[in-house]
C-alpha cells in the first residue's frame, strides 16, 4: 500500500471510516464527505481492547487494500495538529494493528479537490488481522465483543447509521447489521 510522507505544519486532514466518523473525539474546523481510493472498509480486525479482549475478541473495522472507501474528512487547525495526532495514536494504536499512513483523499463536494490525510490502515501481518471472515464468524465475534469502548454490536450499528446518514450503503456491514437487529438480538 503506497504511503506518502506527512506534510508538516498547516492544517491536518484526518480520514475517518469507522467510529471516528460518529465519535471523532478531537476538535475540528471542517467535516466533509470524502473518498479514499486503493483501500476499502472491512470488518477485518480482532479487537482486544476497545470492543473485546484477548480472551473474548470483538471485530472492528480496518482499511484493507483494494477498492475504495467513502468516509469523513476532518480538517484540524494547525495549532491542534500535534495534539490531535497524539490523541489518534493513543486511540488507534493501542495494539499497533494499524499502520499510520498519509494518503490522498478526494473531497466529495468537489471531486476535483484532493488533500493529503492521515489514515489508519490495517497491518495484514499483525496477529489481530482477521482477513475476510464469513458472515456467521463475524456475527459470532460482534455478538461476544465487549471492551473498553463498549459492546461490539453498538459499534457496528452506529457505523451503519452514520453510513446511511451520508446517503449510501455498505453491503457487507448492512447485511451484518440486519442480522444484529434480528428478533433474537437485544436492542
Amino acid at each position: 500500500m503506497n504511503t506518502t510522507k506527512a506534510q508538516t505544519g498547516g492544517d491536518l486532514w484526518v480520514f475517518a471510516y469507522g467510529s471516528l466518523m460518529w465519535r471523532p473525539g478531537f476538535d475540528f474546523l471542517e467535516r466533509r464527505h470524502a473518498r479514499l481510493v486503493g483501500a476499502h472498509r472491512a470488518l477485518c480486525v480482532y479487537s482486544f481492547v476497545h470492543r473485546g479482549t484477548p480472551q473474548t475478541p470483538g471485530l472492528v473495522l480496518g482499511l484493507d487494500r483494494g477498492g475504495n472507501c467513502r468516509g469523513i474528512a476532518y480538517r484540524v487547525a494547525a495549532a491542534r495538529r500535534d495534539a490531535t495526532i497524539v490523541y489518534l495514536r493513543t486511540r488507534e494504536q493501542t495494539t499497533m494493528v494499524y499502520l499510520e499512513a498519509w494518503r490522498r483523499i478526494w473531497l466529495d463536494d468537489d471531486p476535483q479537490q484532493s488533500v493529503q490525510a492521515l489514515c489508519y490502515i490495517v497491518d495484514r501481518g499483525h496477529e489481530q488481522y482477521a482477513g475476510k471472515l464469513p458472515l456467521e464468524r463475524q456475527l459470532h465475534y460482534v455478538r461476544q465483543g465487549r471492551g473498553r469502548s463498549g459492546n461490539n454490536r453498538d459499534y457496528v450499528l452506529e457505523t451503519v447509521k452514520e453510513i446511511e446518514a451520508q446517503g449510501y450503503r455498505d453491503k457487507d456491514l448492512h447485511l451484518l447489521a440486519e442480522r444484529l437487529k434480528g428478533p433474537h438480538e437485544k436492542t
